[in-house]
């Protein structure tokens, strides 16, 4: 199997396991603490960020020797970039398309998720 192959396995699978994470935290939030939708979004992102970041670095595209300040710091930069996609989307799916904030969110993600942060992960952050 090539490298390239092998690592974008193992981010899909970080990535499930920290968007299942974002995803529990936001319905959580929302549904059990009565929390506004987006308020709520935001946490799960920040949760699921951290796990992938660390599971990222150290599993799915062995960078863990590399300059862990550099990672952060790109890893931040491109983290509220797709922080701040995922919440404008799902508002704007929810507001405006009256799509359930669940739904939204399942929609968002995926499209975030493939076109956005495993392009910039493997070769901007991981490169």
């Amino acid at each position: 199997m090539s490298s390239n192959f092998t690592s974008f396995i193992r981010y899909n699978i970080v990535a499930g396991i920290a968007t299942a994470s974002d995803f529990l935290v936001l319905v959580l939030l929302t549904e059990a603490f009565q929390l506004w939708y987006i308020y709520s979004a935001i946490a799960g992102v920040m949760i699921g960020g951290v796990i992938s970041f660390v599971f990222e670095r150290n599993w799915a595209f062995h960078k863990r020797h590399g300059n862990i300040y550099m990672q952060t710091l790109k890893y931040s930069a491109i983290w509220i970039t797709s922080i701040l996609l995922n919440t404008l989307g799902l508002f704007l799916l929810v507001e405006f398309a009256n799509i359930h904030y669940i739904l939204s969110k399942v929609f968002v993600a995926v499209v975030i998720g493939i076109g956005f942060n495993y392009f910039t992960h493997k070769y901007f952050i991981f490169n």
